[in-house]
């Protein structure tokens, strides 16, 4: 009976999920990451998971991965030495950037971060097109051969090509890629072209550097990971999520890295969505609270909000992603006392190593983990025994750097941090939903991640929703979420149309353009037609405006009446996100997209067996700090794996298992569902 195994990497722990197909069995497992090499992590998983399950290399039908290795070379700016080709005279575009801060900064102390690629790694060419691909100077082949060689010289691991309006003729960018192979064959190239054919300069050029930022990083990272599952007999097909909440597979994904700066999370989005399916609820916000952050997104009927235009590290990233509010607020984030006496916490993490104080690996400073330590709601380890926290230390480091300072209890102080830290994720769930014009009473809250659970009945009060779903492992919800998705790729090119004369004829060309590079990639993926969805969006806005918003276009032929019904739709999203609408003012049309879909069996959930009462799962009891308590509540504590379908349990009471802990908060009611969720009433 064929198997299906995923590993996601986190900053902490490397879950691995593995699925028996038939029969819809599960087994999990936690490893701790490897940072320095998250291949070893990854390898110790698959080994653990095999042995578990007794998996033979030959049963395995498909294999995922979501990593972080894109992520965190963009974050903590270990990415390649690469460089730049790009027309004379804009040597500095990716140093003006944009005049805006970031919302979340201050406009005073905010300071740009330091660029991918320096000036004095910029080489500039001689060329030029105009917005409509006219050569306007043509290549100059002399110039092109002298940057090339000066960035040779320099050192460069690749090199990134961005002309202007590439997006219009990548005619002069394929004759540069020509001679840099020519000149450094082994060089890996990113062309904007290829990237994001898309106008808007700094955007377009920032997204092709990263891209060839990460490209000899992850393309080493795969290489490693492909040779050692061969040494493994590992000959299933090995697929990579991707930020859009698609796979491809390891050699599709590593050609195009900058598409996975987001690919653990875009796991977790998808886990989420498959759980609620599963228990009925197609409306979520969800919120994955880890080691170093808590990610947030929204889920409307059945399908995870995309964007393009996101960042990460500072730095614009305009392909296709799920919408993931990303804060720094995990079980790791330290909280400290300012000078002025305000209690903050986060975004500084104190990380696996040395981790929260009441690891004991070192620590001092006291982190959220700490806090729910010392207010009785976290259970005293980790994955099943292989991080054993200690309670002493903990409330030392919240005594000593918040208590004492703040004037505080020890006890207080931790409630505080676990406030500030609620309201936190309170905030960026807004963001998902009321700022993108749905109200989050119309949602259920599915919470996940280690410490997801803990938080989601506080963060249902404070957001006015009714329901929480806790999944049956929150702890590994990614490792599941990639087996629960297509191979998916996304396919764009600027084709600029402004009323009342659309040009029907480019329109449906480009379309058809687009649609042949997504069935060429379907047949490299090896999908059979039967299994194919190719879809279609454009990107539209008003005349004047300087953003877009993305609809979807029908397929077939385009024509005026099906032209106007794209129109339509644009008008009707934009009063959905801005609250009104301008049905006479003139709409442009920006971008086509065409997205690929290559359909993948997903695993189906094992029917959890009627419960015998939750007496059976009764386990103890601890004292608990709970919010706007005044002391201690004497809570029942219960075993998850002793839970059966229909169990009810009144809160306030504490569920514990392998990989979270759950927090019924009083007035709550939780009740078992079949599929193996905890479906929690908030009254």
């Amino acid at each position: 009976m064929p198997y299906s195994i995923g590993i996601d990497t986190g900053g902490t722990f490397t879950d691995v999920v593995a699925v028996e197909s038939e029969t819809g069995r599960q087994w999990f497992a936690k490893v701790p990451s490897t940072p320095d090499d998250p291949s070893i992590a990854f390898m110790d998983a698959l080994t653990r998971i095999r042995s578990e399950a007794d998996i033979d290399a030959s049963d395995v039908a498909r294999l995922f991965h979501g990593t972080t290795v894109a992520t965190n070379a963009i974050l903590e700016h270990k990415g390649a030495v690469a460089g730049l080709l790009t027309t004379a005279g804009f040597r500095h575009v990716l140093e003006i950037g944009r005049h805006d801060a970031p919302r979340t900064e201050s406009i005073f102390t905010w300071v740009k971060p330091a660029r991918p690629i320096p000036p004095w790694l910029i080489g500039e060419v001689d060329e030029r097109l105009d917005i409509h691909g006219n050569v306007v100077r043509p290549f100059d082949t002399r110039s092109c051969e002298t940057a090339v060689k000066q960035l040779i010289d320099a050192g460069v691991e690749s090199i990134a090509i961005c002309f202007l309006h590439a997006y219009v003729s990548d005619a002069h960018e394929r004759a540069a890629s020509e001679i840099v192979k020519a000149l450094a064959p082994d060089l890996p190239i990113a062309l904007s072209s290829d990237v994001l054919p898309t106008y808007r300069e700094y955007e377009r050029s920032m997204a092709t550097v990263i891209d060839a930022y990460l490209l000899p990083k992850v393309g080493r990272y795969t290489a490693r990971l492909t040779d050692r599952l061969k040494r493994e007999a590992m000959t299933c097909p090995f697929y990579i999520m991707k930020s859009n909440g698609g796979v491809a597979s390891a050699e599709s994904a590593a050609g195009h890295p900058a598409e996975l700066a987001m690919s653990g999370l875009a796991a977790g989005a998808i886990g989420a969505t498959y759980i609620g399916d599963a228990t009925g609820y197609n409306n979520l916000i969800t919120i994955d609270v880890g080691g170093t952050s808590a990610d947030v997104c929204l889920v409307a009927e059945g399908q995870t909000a995309l964007t393009v235009e996101n960042q990460i590290g500072g730095f614009p990233l305009n392909v296709p992603m799920v919408d993931i509010q990303t804060l720094g607020a995990g079980g790791g984030s330290i909280a400290a006392v300012t000078p002025g006496g305000a209690l903050t916490v986060g975004p500084k993490s104190a990380g696996a190593v040395p981790g929260p104080a009441c690891y004991g690996k070192g620590g001092k400073d006291p982190t959220v983990t700490d806090a729910n330590l010392v207010l009785g709601r976290a259970q005293d380890s980790l994955a099943g025994g292989v991080v054993t926290l200690d309670r002493d230390k903990a409330r030392q480091a919240v005594a000593q750097h918040l208590a004492e300072p703040l004037g505080l209890s020890v006890e207080a102080a931790a409630a505080g941090v676990i406030e500030i830290l609620d309201n936190n994720m309170a905030a960026a769930m807004r963001m998902v939903s009321i700022e993108k014009g749905y109200d989050p009473r119309d949602f259920a809250i599915l919470a996940f991640g280690g410490a997801g659970p803990l938080h989601a009945g506080r963060l249902a009060e404070l957001m006015g929703v009714p329901r929480i779903i806790v999944p049956p492992a929150p702890g590994v919800v990614a490792a599941l979420g990639l087996m629960a998705t297509d191979l998916k790729n996304e396919y764009v090119q600027a084709c600029v149309q402004k009323p009342p004369d659309y040009d029907l004829e480019r329109l449906n060309t480009v379309l058809s353009q687009l649609d042949r590079q997504a069935a060429a990639w379907l047949n490299k993926e090896g999908v059979p037609e039967s299994s194919r969805d190719i879809t279609r969006r454009a990107d539209l806005r008003y005349a004047r405006q300087g953003f877009e918003l993305a609809v979807d276009v029908p397929d077939g032929t385009l024509d005026s009446e099906s032209l106007m019904s794209v129109v339509n739709a644009f008008h009707r999203t934009h009063e959905q996100l801005y609250t009104y609408a301008a049905p006479d003012a003139p709409v442009e049309i920006v971008n086509l997209r065409v997205t690929a879909i290559g359909r993948l069996d997903k695993p189906d959930f094992q029917k959890l067996e009627p419960g015998q009462g939750v007496d059976d799962a009764l386990i103890g009891a601890r004292n608990v700090w709970l919010a706007d308590s005044e002391g201690f509540t004497e809570c029942p504590v219960y075993e998850r794996s002793r839970l059966g379908a229909g169990d009810t349990i009144e809160g306030p009471a504490i569920v514990e298992q392998l990989d979270s802990t759950t927090l019924i908060l009083a007035g709550h009611k939780a009740e078992v569902h079949d599929s193996g969720s905890i479906i929690i009433t908030v009254t």
